[in-house]
């Protein structure tokens, strides 16, 4: 059985680690032999002892001499290579409850609108929203088993119809968890603290790719941040971008702040992009709750990120489209030209979807059915985009600000996978959140 679980074999991701090297600027010629060489192995313990051995040689590789970015991975030296971002004044009271509230609301509504289509391909979303007459979606997709089935996806998943709550998925443990961690350890908790969370709180398969990787180099006794490096393609990929929301909640208006934090937790399984894109979401986040122009949290976010990253370069880039007078379907074509959403790591990794991310809310224009629904017709990862927008969203419009018909059909009731929290309320989460308050 062990065999069958994904994320646990080093051999699985050798043509991922290849895409991985070459977009980091590593000179890769001749390692596509060594590749073909290793997978054509028989299974068992050799084939893996290769693999693992190939791992550790490529990512101690150095860069090309004409590599224009500089992408450290480290706290101190991501800052020198950053803007940097000024305090901004924040709400308080019944207000601030409010913001609180309506992120926690809209991010559980949008990754309930992404969950049934995470890993459908956009033309099978768009075909099935079409033929349901939900294009563009004005509401939660409903069972349509000859529709579904015709579009060549799966009919045994979290659609309207089989829910009444936020299901539990990845996104929302990372936000519980990351409350929970702040709840065991206080704000100033270390990339250790992360890990204990994860290795008490969280079974090792509610995890997935660069997460499930540290899960693995942790038990080993890699500690951070070797447990981000080792052994890992999947380490710039989206699972950290989808963790930072929390430290955002938690720091309105301080974007360096939160992240720093977002850095602290991202830090354990991931480098790089990989690193920067919680950092950005975190940021973006403590933004929304004092701006109300969704450019300027982006801008914002953009501060705490190297200048020369590929992250901030890709996000300038999509900050354009607009004024290039594209419209959201013609950004979204631009995207799929990028970036092929049927190569596994275009489609995880942290940089495309951090851009839909960001047109979802730059085309959305601070309406929560048309920001959810672009990140969810954009493909990708459908559920961890929609909601990461959503928190966006809702920290900028409150909970007063969402339309009902999306946020009633929650129930106010969240699932998780963390321990101590399987079955909360939305708004006794947000309540909490405000404790952890500086």
């Amino acid at each position: 059985m062990l065999k069958e679980q994904l994320w646990m074999h080093d051999s699985e991701a050798l043509w991922i680690e290849l895409d991985q090297l070459a977009e980091e600027g590593k000179d890769v010629s001749g390692l596509r032999e060594e590749v073909e060489a290793i997978l054509a192995m028989g299974e068992g313990t050799a084939k893996e002892e290769a693999a693992a051995a190939f791992l550790d040689k490529t990512y101690a590789l150095p860069l090309k001499k004409d590599v224009a970015y500089a992408e450290p991975s480290e706290l101190s030296a991501i800052r020198e290579e950053a803007e940097g971002a000024k305090d901004l004044p924040a709400p308080t009271g019944e207000a601030l409850y409010d913001k609180v509230l309506g992120a926690w609301q809209a991010r559980c509504a949008g990754c309930l609108l992404g969950k049934p289509y995470e890993g459908a391909r956009r033309r099978q979303i768009v075909g099935i929203l079409k033929d349901t007459n939900n294009y563009p979606p004005a509401f939660y997709t409903a069972t349509d088993a000859e529709v579904i089935t015709r579009h060549g996806w799966q009919v045994e998943r979290a659609w309207i119809d089989t829910v009444n709550h936020m299901p539990e998925d990845d996104d929302t443990n990372y936000t519980t968890l990351s409350l929970k961690l702040v709840d065991k350890a206080g704000r100033d908790f270390t990339p250790e603290d992360v890990a204990m969370r994860w290795l008490n709180d969280l079974p090792i398969l509610h995890v997935c790719t660069a997460e499930r990787v540290a899960y693995r180099n942790l038990v080993a006794l890699r500690e951070p941040p070797l447990s981000a490096m080792a052994r890992n393609p999947y380490r710039e990929w989206i699972g950290a971008q989808i963790r930072g929301d929390f430290f955002g909640y938690i720091n309105p208006g301080r974007m360096e702040k939160a992240a720093e934090m977002a850095w602290r937790d991202a830090s354990i399984s991931h480098v790089k992009n990989g690193i920067y894109g919680e950092m950005m979401i975190s940021a973006m986040i403590a933004a929304a709750f004092c701006l109300d122009d969704m450019r300027a949290v982006i801008l914002e976010g953009l501060k705490v990120i190297p200048l020369k990253s590929r992250l901030r370069q890709a996000v300038l880039n999509a900050l354009t489209w607009p004024g290039q007078g594209l419209s959201w379907e013609q950004a979204l074509d631009r995207v799929h030209s990028l970036w092929n959403e049927d190569n596994q790591h275009h489609w995880c990794h942290t940089i495309s979807n951090a851009v839909i991310c960001v047109l979802a809310l730059l085309y959305g224009q601070k309406d929560l059915e048309k920001t959810i629904g672009i990140a969810l017709l954009a493909g990708f990862d459908t559920d961890c985009n929609a909601a990461t927008v959503g928190s966006v969203l809702g920290a900028m419009v409150g909970a007063k600000g969402l339309p009902q018909k999306w946020i009633a059909p929650l129930n106010d009731t969240l699932y998780t996978g963390v321990d101590g929290y399987n079955k909360v309320s939305i708004s006794g989460m947000a309540k909490k959140t405000l404790e952890y308050l500086p």
